[in-house]
């Protein structure tokens, strides 16, 4: 035994999250189903190309109107 070695510890947290899992086995899959649902998007790159390229530059003083 190493004279540095300490007793095993996880925090409440870490606890916490390991009986969510036990009671909820797809709690993992479900999460991962609903990552997919906003996040994991296919891009369309000539389309987002299309908007650069649309863009119209932002004036330097946003609120201010134009004077004419």
């Amino acid at each position: 035994m190493s004279l540095f070695a300490r007793p095993h510890y996880t925090s409440e947290i870490t606890n916490f999250i390991e009986e969510m899992k036990q009671k909820k086995p797809t709690l993992e899959a479900e999460q991962r189903a609903g990552r997919g649902l906003l996040w994991d998007k296919h891009l369309d790159r000539s389309a987002q190309e299309e908007y650069r390229q649309a863009r119209v530059q932002q004036q330097a003083y946003v609120y201010q109107t134009k004077v004419k």
